[in-house]
């Protein structure tokens, strides 16, 4: 007979889908920034929360969630995108389909929209790595923590991010 204990740090299982449901934008984030087919996104969604579940008994308290949480997520998207990569470069649906659905806001304002559009197609088109620099970067997170998600130095992610920056301006 199995019993469910009380506190949710008793279960792991709670404590998990706790912290899960607290910070499921990140799944969503990185799902949206990897994958451009809602079948694709709803996979590579359940696949992140897969395995995090699998990676949960590896999770260290001392350190923060959302940074474990970006980097499994990351890794499994990159991974994705590695084992799926000659069929989304046929099969991609255009960005301005699901221009409103990524970005979740009106995006009546003609010259707004275009910029997002611009944006989109530029992440895209970005390897692994950048593209999950630029997706941490967008969200606003130190680059201290950026460099702990993704297993580079601060000065790599500075250095990443000012190209980055510059080849955007070249390509906007």
């Amino acid at each position: 007979m199995h019993t469910i204990a009380s506190n949710p740090q008793d279960d792991p299982r709670k404590a998990f889908g706790t912290l899960l449901q607290q910070h499921r934008g990140i799944v969503f984030k990185v799902a949206n920034s990897y994958a451009w087919q809602a079948d694709d996104r709803d996979d590579l969604a359940q696949e992140i929360a897969t395995q995090l579940w699998h990676a949960w008994p590896r999770y260290d308290p001392a350190r923060s969630f959302s940074t474990w949480m970006y980097r499994v997520a990351l890794n499994v998207a990159i991974s994705h995108v590695r084992e799926h990569s000659m069929r989304l470069r046929h099969d991609a649906v255009p960005l301005d389909a699901e221009l409103h659905e990524i970005t979740g806001t009106d995006t009546s304002d003609h010259e707004h929209r275009h910029h997002l559009l611009l944006l989109q197609r530029f992440i895209q088109q970005q390897a692994p790595l950048d593209r999950a620099l630029l997706l941490l970067y967008l969200d606003e997170r130190p680059q201290r923590e950026i460099a702990d998600i993704l297993g580079i130095s601060e000065s790599n992610v500075s250095t990443k991010i000012g190209r980055l920056k510059q080849r955007i301006q070249q390509t906007l």
